[in-house]
């Protein structure tokens, strides 16, 4: 490959030595590249025209390792579900390196899904089709959403067949992120007293991702208060689309503020706040509602490993990051209703928002009112026609009274009622990937071989917030024959 087409400067390979185990990927049989994310390629400074269908297939398969790039996998532990498991790492993943984009940001490269690893733990290190291009097609609409994310680059079919429940076709995500760094990387050496090591990952992670703590005072508190502050954002942007991540592990949490690792994850049709779609969570532990308190949880868990960095009173380390963990619940909250402001068409802020908000939410549990077109439905309300957003709701008596009180509010600001209307529809989605649509497009991918239905509901996403003509379907929830949702691990 030509050297100028990839851009590899591997600082993770060259400042944290004992990390990471270099290794190389299985030989993939008869790779073929399925999708190429053009827009993402022009962003990280590559020629995508140069890589057609047999390059991109043997760098993406991990067949042809790219010059300079230097594939690895990375040492993490975590807590998984709430119970500890020290040795985790990158089991079917591969860290070829990191790119410098357009914009001068260090973007890892990884593979997922291409073999083996000393991490394994006994797993094929493959991954299917069908989750690869879930993670694909749910990275891209939350990217589109603004949601901070990693991304797909490509995903490629590697020519063999992987065994789940059944057989099914092989394939590897080539996945983009600010980086690959996680609470559970930190948990790997603090739960081994390698507190030498904690304080490398940290300097490391404060250069790369939070350089202007370099001359605090503290500058490993700063860590910790920047991290929960990415986290506050991060989540509230999730509660505010209905999005539930289904496996929220300390190892699945990034360092650097960014959604991670799309297994059991979904979007919430009807607003349910106890909605679990992840097969495996039979108690509910990663439910929606649930995912603030989560969040506050794996950065406990963050804080334990930092206190020998923090103060050499362990005491008083403790007592520091005690402090500043519990601004998080003010920070998400700032976060989330800021959001909530906007979805209602506030401008504004009073005192009595966070109640308005909470009320409509409490309107709408029970009622199979789905939770997108709910707050789509906002904007022709403020238009002139409550009606559209009334019949989402079987008892429309809560729903009227939280009208009566929003209107109220409403006309404690001067915006006209389209300009209004058109901020609201800037900020709540009309395209979200439906459950139903999103397996339909699988479906079709996996066992007919057909990507029409799965671009074709990329293209949906990728402007979810401008309506278009003829996909009304893409904006409905699931017909009743799709029963009841469930997603697996598996990717």
């Amino acid at each position: 490959m030509d050297k100028a087409l990839l851009h590899f400067d591997n600082s993770y390979a060259r400042d944290l030595e004992g990390f990471y185990a270099p290794w190389q990927a299985a030989t993939a049989p008869a790779p073929r590249l399925l999708l190429l994310n053009q827009a993402l390629a022009e962003e990280l400074g590559l020629d995508s025209a140069t890589l057609d269908d047999e390059l991109g297939a043997a760098i993406f398969s991990g067949n042809q390792v790219p010059e300079g790039a230097l594939p690895l996998a990375q040492a993490y532990a975590g807590h998984q579900f709430g119970h500890f498991s020290p040795q985790l790492g990158d089991g079917r993943a591969l860290l070829l390196g990191e790119l410098i984009d357009r914009h001068g940001r260090r973007r890892d490269m990884q593979l997922k899904g291409s073999g083996r690893t000393p991490f394994s733990r006994g797993g094929d290190g493959k991954a299917a089709l069908g989750p690869v291009l879930r993670e694909y097609v749910i990275g891209e609409a939350m990217h589109a959403l603004g949601i901070p994310t990693t991304r797909a680059l490509a995903a490629v079919t590697t020519g063999e067949t992987v065994r789940r429940e059944t057989w099914l076709p092989g394939a590897i995500l080539t996945r983009i992120a600010a980086s690959h760094i996680r609470v559970g990387t930190f948990q790997f050496f603090a739960a081994r007293n390698e507190n030498v090591r904690v304080k490398q990952l940290a300097d490391y992670t404060i250069a790369r991702h939070y350089p202007p703590l370099k001359g605090a005072d503290n500058p490993y508190l700063e860590l910790f208060a920047a991290v929960s502050a990415a986290q506050a954002a991060l989540i509230a942007r999730w509660m505010l689309v209905g999005f539930i991540h289904g496996v929220m592990n300390t190892d699945n949490m990034s360092i650097a503020g960014e959604t991670i690792d799309y297994g059991p994850c979904a979007f919430m049709d009807n607003y349910d706040p106890e909605t679990v779609f992840s097969s495996i969570d039979a108690h509910g532990r990663y439910a929606y509602a649930h995912q603030p308190l989560i969040a506050q949880w794996n950065l406990t868990r963050f804080a334990e490993t930092l206190i020998d960095l923090v103060h050499p009173d362990p005491d008083e380390a403790a007592r520091l990051l005690t402090e500043q963990l519990n601004e998080f619940p003010k920070l998400y909250t700032r976060h989330w209703l800021d959001g909530m402001r906007a979805k209602m068409g506030l401008a504004t802020a009073e005192d009595g928002d966070l109640a308005l908000a909470q009320a409509l939410l409490s309107a709408m549990e029970g009622q199979n009112a789905d939770f997108t077109q709910v707050f789509r439905g906002l904007s022709a309300a403020v238009r002139g026609d409550p009606a559209q957003v009334r019949a989402h709701f079987v008892n429309q008596a809560p729903f009227d009274l939280w009208l009566a009180q929003w209107q109220a509010r409403l006309a404690h600001e001067s915006a006209t009622a389209e300009a209004r209307a058109e901020a609201m529809d800037q900020v709540n989605p009309l395209y979200i990937p439906r459950n139903h649509k999103v397996e339909e497009a699988l479906a079709a991918a996996t066992l007919n071989q057909d990507l029409t239905p799965f671009k074709a509901l990329l293209a949906v996403l990728e402007r979810p917030f401008a309506e278009r003509p003829g996909l009304e379907s893409y904006t409905q929830p699931a017909p009743e024959d799709f029963g009841p949702f469930k997603t697996f691990c598996g990717t």
